[in-house]
C-alpha cells in the first residue's frame, strides 16, 4: 500500500533514493522495483533486517530490473551517515510526527538532496488524525507514539523554510480513516472487537483485490477524509546571482 503517488513524483531508473524512516519497506521496494538505487534507512534495527530479507528476496526473484541497486541500513534521520547532495530523491512518509526536532530532519534531507532533487512527505491529516486523538489517548500516548498533528499550511511552511520549494500535494488512505475510528473507539489494542475485525477484512480485500467499487470510493472521498496528507517539493538549484558570485569566489581562490 503506498501513500506516494508516483505518478505525480516521477523517478528515473538510476536515480539514488533514500527512504528514511522506511519502516517495513513498502515504498523502498517500489524504487528498487522502478530501477532505482536504494537506501533504507530506519532506526528500527529488527525492520531493517527484515527489509534487507525482503531485497534479496526479490533481488533473487528478478523484481528489480539491471542496474538497481538496493541497501537496508540503521541509522539517524538527525545525522545522517552520508556527504551532502548525495540523493537525487528522498521520502519520508509517517515519520515526521514522531520527532520532536521536525525542523531539524527536514534540514538534514536537505543537506542530502541533491539541487533540482525532489522530495515526498507524508505525514497524517489533520481533522482525521483529530478524531483519533480525540477518542483514544492510547492512540498517541505511547513510547514512539504521534506527537504533533500537522495541518497542511504548517508542513508546508516548514518546507519551504528548510529550503524546499513545494509543487503538488494530496490526500491519500480514505478508506483506513474509519478503521483507525473503531480502533481507537473500541481500544487500540483490540483487534477482537466485531467491527474492527469486519473493517480489517473489508481493508484485506481492497489491498489484494483492487476492486473498482473501492478504488472509485477512495478517490472520491479522499479529499474529504484521506487518512494521509502528501507533499511533493523540490530543492531549487542556486540562483543565477549566487553561483556566479560562487564562480567568482572560487576563481579568485584559485589564483590567490
Amino acid at each position: 500500500m503506498l501513500t506516494v503517488d508516483f505518478s505525480r513524483f516521477p523517478l528515473a531508473p538510476g536515480d539514488r533514493v533514500l527512504d528514511l524512516g522506511c519502516g517495513a519497506g513498502r515504498h523502498a521496494f517500489e524504487c528498487y522495483r522502478r530501477g532505482a538505487q536504494v537506501v533504507a534507512l530506519d532506526q528500527n534495527g529488527e525492520e531493517i533486517r527484515e527489509v534487507a530479507k525482503w531485497f534479496a528476496a526479490m533481488k533473487e526473484a528478478g523484481e528489480a530490473p539491471a542496474g538497481a541497486t538496493a541497501t537496508a541500513m540503521e541509522g539517524d534521520a538527525l545525522a545522517l551517515p552520508f556527504p551532502d547532495e548525495s540523493f537525487d530523491v528522498v521520502i519520508i512518509s509517517e515519520v515526521m510526527e514522531h520527532i520532536p526536532d521536525d525542523k531539524g530532519v527536514l534540514a538534514e534531507m536537505v543537506r542530502v538532496l541533491k539541487p533540482g532533487g525532489r522530495i515526498a512527505v507524508t505525514v497524517p491529516r489533520y481533522g482525521p488524525e483529530k478524531v483519533c486523538w480525540a477518542l483514544s489517548d492510547a492512540y498517541h500516548e505511547v513510547e514512539g507514539g504521534h506527537i504533533r498533528i500537522y495541518k497542511a499550511d504548517e508542513l508546508l511552511a516548514k518546507m519551504r523554510e528548510a529550503g524546499l520549494k513545494p509543487y503538488g500535494t494530496h490526500h491519500a488512505h480514505a478508506l483506513h480513516s474509519p478503521y483507525w475510528w473503531l480502533k481507537c473507539a473500541f481500544g487500540v489494542d483490540n483487534d477482537k472487537a466485531l467491527p474492527v475485525r469486519a473493517y480489517h477484512k473489508l481493508l484485506v480485500w481492497d489491498i489484494m483485490k483492487k476492486p473498482l467499487v473501492t478504488r472509485v470510493a477512495e478517490q472520491l472521498l479522499n479529499p474529504v477524509v484521506g487518512k494521509s496528507f502528501v507533499a511533493y517539493a523540490t530543492k531549487p538549484h542556486l540562483p543565477e546571482a549566487a553561483a556566479a558570485e560562487d564562480t567568482r569566489v572560487a576563481a579568485g581562490a584559485a589564483q590567490a
